[in-house]
């Protein structure tokens, strides 16, 4: 267990939590909402086995983070990410995001650039723009979040419940590519964050991503499930790779928000695929 300090709120340090395991070329995962770095236990094994570096960290707020009352904007997210960044000294480093991780994803090439950043994958990501405006109509109108926040106020223990059911699509695909347990199991994670984030995250998924994601100039793999009902293929992913030059879009069948877990192996093919074989995987290779 490891945790970085990023800052301070009064007399605490904010402090997140993060685990690296493995060697290789560096890969950072990063979560998505309400979830937290335990999220991608489908993917670490693979990725470890495959030669890689794995880092997961869980954002501030969710997971075994710091819960501080401060610092839900995604400047202050691509900041500890980017202090994350630092303080393991990577070099070559992938950042993969999902959901809410894919705006982070967005916002550090969009602040810190390419240095050291080898290649970017976004997955179901907010990315570039949900909300409807003059310039933006293909968005989602400002009322649904403003609904949203209010049912995460009122009681955020019921809203996590409805909002599971569309994140993995539970009419669908409860039973047959997740289980109730599994289902449970995030309710526990959602339920543990802060009550503050979970509150204060909902206006940050609509940021504008458009500038940031024109910087991304690396290779860059878009990863989206067709039948997402969180963050509609149409309104992000598809657009998301238009706007990235040379992007490649992967699209599930079938797949709702959370690919990661409900299609598992189709995600992991598309990463070993993307990210290739790291070098640990290739000595051990050439040793046989």
């Amino acid at each position: 267990m490891a945790y970085l300090n990023v800052g301070k709120e009064n007399s605490s340090n904010i402090e997140l939590y993060y685990e690296d395991h493995g060697s290789g070329d560096p890969v950072i995962l990063i979560h998505g909402y309400p979830l937290s770095g335990a999220s991608w236990e489908k993917q670490i094994p693979v990725l470890l086995a495959a030669g890689h570096r794995v880092i997961t960290y869980d954002r501030r707020g969710f997971g075994k983070s710091s819960q501080p009352t401060t610092g839900y904007n995604y400047d202050t997210f691509a900041e500890d990410l980017h202090k994350l960044v630092t303080h393991l000294k990577l070099r070559n480093f992938a950042l993969v995001g999902f959901s809410m991780g894919g705006g982070e994803v967005a916002r550090y090439a969009g602040r810190y650039g390419s240095k050291d950043l080898s290649k970017a994958i976004i997955i179901g990501g907010v990315p570039p723009f949900l909300l409807k405006t003059a310039d933006n109509p293909e968005g989602v109108d400002g009322s649904v979040f403003e609904g949203i926040q209010k049912a995460v106020a009122a009681d955020r223990y019921t809203f996590f419940t409805e909002f599971f059911k569309n994140f993995y699509n539970t009419d669908l695909l409860l039973g047959k590519r997740i289980s109730q347990q599994a289902l449970q199991a995030s309710w526990n994670v959602a339920a543990s964050a802060s009550a503050t984030a979970s509150l204060a995250c909902v206006p940050t998924w609509h940021e504008d991503f458009r500038k940031d994601l024109t910087r991304i100039d690396v290779p860059t793999l878009v990863i989206h499930g067709d039948a997402d009902r969180i963050v509609p293929l149409a309104a992000s992913g598809q657009r998301t790779a238009k706007l990235i030059k040379g992007a490649r879009i992967a699209v599930v069948k079938d797949g709702p928000h959370a690919v990661s877990w409900t299609h598992a192996d189709e995600v992991n093919s598309e990463l070993v695929n993307f990210l290739g074989t790291g070098v640990a995987k290739k000595a051990a290779s050439a040793r046989r």
